[in-house]
């Protein structure tokens, strides 16, 4: 039956995209045609293909959901919450990122099996390119709600599903990520899906605004509605400024009013708004507020930057001229200027020292900020799959091989940013190709019979010497001067001189994540600074981490920290004399998690690779290694 339907369905695909200039006539929404379109001339799929969605490995997954956590993390709550409405219709509740890939879901274990067989599952990847017309990639492409409801699929692979979506903007209005709500069956009629579809387009606003006020808690934020009682929890409208006016942000329903209004976006909230209108408005109650100009009114509220309080025992915030250390400033602001003229960077520096958190930063700042930005650590995937994650694969490329094929890692940053952070575990044989890719611009997939074009910008890293291992011959020479003029070297935190800044704003995120606030005692304060931090900003945020976990209070204390940080040391079975401070952590976590390599590295926020590699350079014996 399936074959039939599939058979059917691909008939009528290639029979209404062939009489595209018939659109009129064409059997489904315009939105969807032409989308069919694209699917077909451009990006060359099958609508007869079978072939589920394809799914990302764990460790590019796990990347993806690390990139994309505080959007996680303020999502989880409206996911759930649209997911128990919508449940006992048997529907499925996705969140991806913007490319399209799934990073959360929500499903009831009765359907989990089948959805999975589906395509519905963590991790599935839904660009149009790679899927056609489909629910999240129609979204992607357009950044517009819509319903594509079984036969609106490109492919025959997902014509049993009905698929409703709505995007998720950040107050900048770039894409966040794809909300979608997904059912294995439903009626035929596509106007059975209007209330399932106004019920995600009303979640994905609900996260936006709340991303929007966690983003935007340091600017004035002005909340409006139209009717009393909805700003607080419902508002409308959402514009935030700095104390000069200057427009920050505004959420999706403010952007669409503002263009409505002023054919352009503002750039002052003095154009949009009285001043001395807005500096009345109170922060707890509604008043009533008119637009500029106009006696047209809604009601409003107006937040103030919001700085918490200091208590009087603890440090809970650092002082407002706290700024980042000089040199980490100095760094990106020359980073910035290089990476515009399209040269690769090379950041140095120990391992933890923050140098994704300075890359990340890097491709915000920079002329790509719109594009991608894709990240593969080289020490945390085995050699052997290095090559197939960086430049992917054809279909039927070795025994195995996905039947669709792999986009890799080279093409998914086409015009944007790819970070290869630990160059130094690069393999000599791809280091060849990346050389290649980096002087031609094109990117030969495994199998392929033809190269892609390829337009991204390369940022490096390592806390390697690459001189001695170009010197010892596991590091290509060419490679190695082609990255070497613009290399920026990050200090360590013990020689930072925004300790205490850097302190707070990891305690903050801890607290934010448990739902309360958090201080510290100034004698757990005074121990903190004073340690050396031979795992840097990695094992600072470890460290708060679990101080955050043990304490009883709302005060971390000397007693909630870990052992290492106190100057403590802690006795092993082999009564061993003491230890630097590198391998006391790595002993520590080791004995703490019976020697189990994988959750010691994951306690300590390293690879395994990186984790091994340390056991031997302080000569730590693993107890299967120990000899009879």
């Amino acid at each position: 039956m399936l074959a039939v339907n599939s058979r059917a369905h691909v008939d009528c695909v290639s029979r209404v995209v062939r009489n595209a200039d018939r659109q009129a006539k064409a059997p489904v929404p315009s939105l969807i045609f032409d989308s069919w379109c694209r699917s077909m001339s451009q990006h060359h799929l099958d609508p007869g293909s079978l072939q589920g969605p394809r799914i990302l490995s764990h460790s590019l997954l796990k990347e993806c959901r690390e990139r994309a956590e505080l959007f996680m993390r303020i999502a989880s709550e409206e996911v759930t919450q649209i997911h128990a409405r919508i449940r006992h219709a048997d529907y499925c509740v996705m969140l991806t990122d913007a490319q399209g890939q799934t990073i959360d879901y929500r499903v009831d274990s009765a359907i989990r099996s089948d959805c999975r067989k589906a395509g519905l599952y963590l991790g599935t990847c839904w660009s149009e390119a790679e899927e056609g017309t489909c629910g999240v990639a129609t979204v992607l492409t357009n950044h517009s709600a819509v319903t594509v409801h079984k036969r609106d699929h490109f492919r025959a692979a997902f014509i049993g599903l009905t698929c409703s979506a709505a995007p998720i903007f950040d107050p900048q209005g770039q894409l966040l990520g794809v909300m979608d709500a997904s059912a294995l069956q439903s009626p035929d009629d596509r106007r059975s899906q209007h209330l399932v579809r106004q019920m995600v387009l009303q979640s994905a606003r609900a996260i936006e605004n709340a991303f929007f006020m966690h983003s935007a808690q340091g600017h004035w934020i002005l909340r409006a509605h139209s009717t009393p009682g909805y700003v607080d929890s419902q508002p409308d409208l959402l514009l935030a400024w700095d104390n000069d006016g200057r427009l920050q942000g505004l959420n999706s329903n403010a952007r669409q009013a503002l263009r409505l209004r002023y054919g352009h976006l503002p750039e002052h909230i003095g154009e949009v708004f009285d001043l001395d209108a807005l500096h009345g408005i109170s922060e707890h109650t509604d008043q009533q507020l008119n637009w500029r100009g106009e006696s047209t009114h809604m009601q409003a509220r107006v937040s103030v930057p919001r700085l918490r309080a200091r208590r009087s025992t603890v440090v809970s915030r650092i002082n407002d001229s706290a700024q980042v250390d000089p040199r980490i400033d100095e760094n990106l602001r020359l980073a910035v200027r290089v990476k515009d003229r399209n040269l690769p960077v090379l950041i140095q520096g120990e391992t933890g020292a923050g140098k994704e958190v300075f890359a990340r930063q890097l491709h915000e700042y920079s002329a790509r900020r719109s594009g991608a930005f894709v990240a593969l650590n080289c020490a945390a995937i085995p050699e052997s799959l290095i090559e197939s994650e960086l430049f992917g694969y054809a279909a039927g490329a070795f025994t195995g091989a996905s039947n669709k094929g792999m986009k890799g890692l080279l093409l998914q940053a086409d015009g944007g940013t790819l970070f290869l952070d630990e160059i130094g575990d690069m393999p000599l044989a791809l280091q060849t190709r990346l050389l290649r890719v980096m002087a031609e611009g094109e990117v030969a997939p495994l199998g392929a019979s033809r190269r892609q074009q390829v337009d991204i910008q390369v940022i490096c890293a390592t806390h390697r010497d690459l001189s001695s291992m170009v010197s010892a011959g596991t590091f290509r020479e060419d490679l190695y001067f082609r990255l070497g003029c613009a290399r920026f070297q990050l200090p360590p935190l013990r020689e930072r001189t925004d300790k205490l800044a850097l302190l707070n704003h990891l305690l903050e995120e801890h607290a934010h994540s448990s739902g309360g606030s958090i201080g510290i005692s100034a004698q757990a304060l005074e121990l903190m600074l004073g340690y050396a931090w031979p795992g840097n900003i990695r094992q600072l945020r470890h460290v708060l981490g679990y101080a955050c976990a043990v304490c009883e209070g709302a005060t971390i204390q000397v007693d909630d920290l870990p052992l290492e940080i106190r100057g403590e040391q802690i006795t092993v079975a082999t009564h061993q004399p003491a230890l630097s401070a590198q391998r006391q952590l790595l002993l520590d976590a080791l004995i703490r998690h019976r020697w189990k390599p994988g959750d010691a590295a994951r306690s300590l926020g390293i690879s395994r690779a990186t984790l091994y590699r340390r056991v031997n350079e302080h000569g730590i014996e693993m107890p299967r290694k120990r000899r009879v």
